[in-house]
């Protein structure tokens, strides 16, 4: 069971962090409202997620303008996908060898 939970990936223990990750690897990048709207989380709460996700390396921010208005992108790295996918890996071995024990 130990060897289960070290591949865990704290980094994605929180709902919204499951969501951002999840959305991001359906949709290639997405806009920080498509993110909000999709997730049912304020402005402030979507933030500090996305930005500690940034500071681990898992997203890469693109800001830019369309017309006169603001667009923030977020896109998951290489490396955000890679630790995702084996967070999401360790889940499911844990969940399957819970299921095998009872």
């Amino acid at each position: 069971m130990k060897e289960y939970l070290e591949n865990i990936n704290k980094a994605f223990e929180s709902k919204a962090r499951l969501g951002i990750m999840s959305v991001l690897l359906v949709d290639d990048r997405v806009d920080f409202n498509t993110l909000k709207e999709t997730l049912q989380l304020t402005d402030g709460n979507l933030a500090s997620h996305l930005r500690a996700l940034e500071e681990a390396k898992y997203l890469q921010v693109e800001k830019q303008f369309v017309g006169r208005k603001p667009n923030t992108t977020y896109q998951a790295t290489e490396a955000g996908r890679e630790a995702f996918k084996s967070h999401l890996d360790a889940l499911e071995q844990l969940i399957l060898n819970n299921r095998q024990s009872d």
